[in-house]
């Protein structure tokens, strides 16, 4: 079946089922080290709880039959093995049925993950690692050539998350428009990594033609995909160089990467493709089927995108099969950061011992300079920057986060860089204050060596302890 296959993309479809396998990797491992302080059973926000009160239909998840912390980490730790083998090659080794269950599996995992996830899986990201994932189970293996169809939705999902930014972009905040968003961004974004002050301080000449060309990559790139090669090639190219660009700016998760990822089945990478036998009838109804299916369901983003309200980064379903992107919509003007810190006082008083709460990724010691964590995702450290921007977007959790530091939770700690206080003394009472962070200047890093300057702006919480604590002597 010569019109249903495309041969001269078997490397392409390797090179994209490793990296897709690679990213599945890192999505199970930032699971599995950190659900139990996030979602498990004295966790901040529990799963078990969620999957009481929502149900299957809602929200589908194999932790609806069982929600506990080790089955949790079994789930978890199993996401691993299978991608870990999927890089190594499993699906080349097996049947093509088989090949396309072993692509299901690390799938169903991570959706019923991300479906009793709540607000630490509520990313963009999450969805698109979903689809795309979807989109892979019916990629075939070395049993069959790459079907066109696949390849064509691998791209139409592309374009949308590149076009779906770059409108958000458009709509919504007017510096995209005047071209000086970047003058605010690297400082303020959600994490920003270690070249994100160098970033910051380029010239502002340079940060408008930045701007500039990220429209083109967003706006006109994408339509590029569906012309023929080499065209598509050089698209998709241009679109890994964009990405690679913000990979070096901050850490966004495995946003980037999965973008790149999905970039690579459009490249048309040279090799001579190997002889495959005929396609299977029953593969070619199945692919046919999902993909008329996929089709009918991109109405609704389609829809989004050509709103006047468009939205960003919604599924449209439970299962995470055809979902809407958009990133930065509007950037902050001034960051805020959350210092959270303890005291062994009795009574606490402006002047107590206050010690400061280190975290790995988000801005704390002026002098600690950012690292980078990406695609690893820190997510906690990314929800204390929606903190920063409004106490509503921490009320489900923020609370039993400083339950959790004053009982010294080992799990939580995990979480950390560093606690102030050892394992058996734990603080009696925690407060939490906002500063105004901005980057230094090369002047200031220069004399003190500090790539941040804060500022004190209010009281975030004030001294709080364990209801019902007794007094320690």
């Amino acid at each position: 079946m010569e019109w249903f296959t495309a041969p001269d993309y078997w490397l392409s479809r390797t090179v994209f089922q490793r990296a897709l396998a690679c990213v599945y990797l890192v999505a199970f491992v930032t699971a599995a080290l950190q659900f139990r302080a996030l979602l498990g059973e004295r966790g901040m926000l529990p799963a078990a709880r969620f999957v009481e009160r929502v149900p299957f239909r809602r929200a589908p998840s194999v932790f609806h039959w069982r929600c506990s912390d080790r089955f949790f980490a079994g789930c978890a730790w199993a996401g691993c093995a299978v991608s870990a083998a999927l890089i190594a090659g499993l699906d080349s080794l097996l049947p093509l049925w088989a090949a396309m269950l072993a692509w299901l599996v690390p799938w169903a995992l991570y959706v019923s993950i991300v479906n009793v996830g709540q607000t630490w899986y509520g990313f963009g990201w999450e969805s698109l690692l979903l689809e795309t994932g979807f989109l892979a189970v019916f990629l075939g293996n070395d049993e069959v050539a790459p079907p066109i169809v696949v390849l064509f939705l691998l791209r139409w999902l592309l374009f949308r998350v590149e076009f779906g930014a770059g409108l958000i972009k458009m709509r919504g905040d007017p510096c995209w428009r005047k071209l000086t968003c970047l003058d605010h961004h690297h400082e303020t974004q959600p994490m920003p990594g270690p070249l994100s002050w160098f970033f910051h301080r380029l010239p502002r000449p340079l940060h408008r033609v930045e701007v500039a060309a990220n429209h083109v990559t967003q706006l006109i790139v994408p339509f590029l995909l569906f012309t023929p090669q080499p065209i598509a090639t050089a698209a998709a190219s241009l679109m890994i160089l964009t990405q690679l660009w913000l990979v070096l700016s901050g850490n966004f998760s495995w946003l980037n990467w999965i973008t790149i990822v999905l970039a690579v089945p459009a490249l048309e990478l040279p090799a001579d493709p190997p002889a495959t036998p005929d396609t299977p009838l029953w593969y070619v109804v199945v692919v046919l089927a999902v993909a008329a299916f996929l089709l009918f369901l991109s109405h609704r983003p389609v829809l989004n995108m050509l709103s006047r309200r468009q939205v960003m980064n919604r599924s449209f379903d439970p299962l995470h099969l055809v979902n809407t992107y958009g990133a930065f919509g509007s950037v902050s003007r001034v960051r805020h950061e959350v210092v959270i810190e303890g005291t062994l006082d009795e009574v606490p008083r402006a002047d107590s011992g206050w010690r400061e709460y280190e975290f790995k990724g988000k801005p704390g010691d002026p002098r600690r300079w950012p690292r980078q964590f990406a695609p690893y995702h820190l997510r906690l450290d990314w929800m204390m920057w929606f903190a920063a921007l409004s106490p509503s977007y921490a009320g489900p959790w923020f609370g039993a986060l400083v339950e959790r530091l004053l009982e010294n939770d080992r799990d939580t700690l995990r979480l950390l860089r560093r606690s102030p206080f050892p394992p058996g003394e734990p603080p009696r009472h925690i407060r939490a204050r906002l500063f105004r962070y901005r980057y230094t200047t090369w002047r200031e890093l220069r004399e003190t060596g500090a790539c941040w300057e804060r500022t004190y702006v209010r009281e975030y919480l004030p001294p709080t302890r364990l209801a019902g604590s007794a007094q320690r002597p």
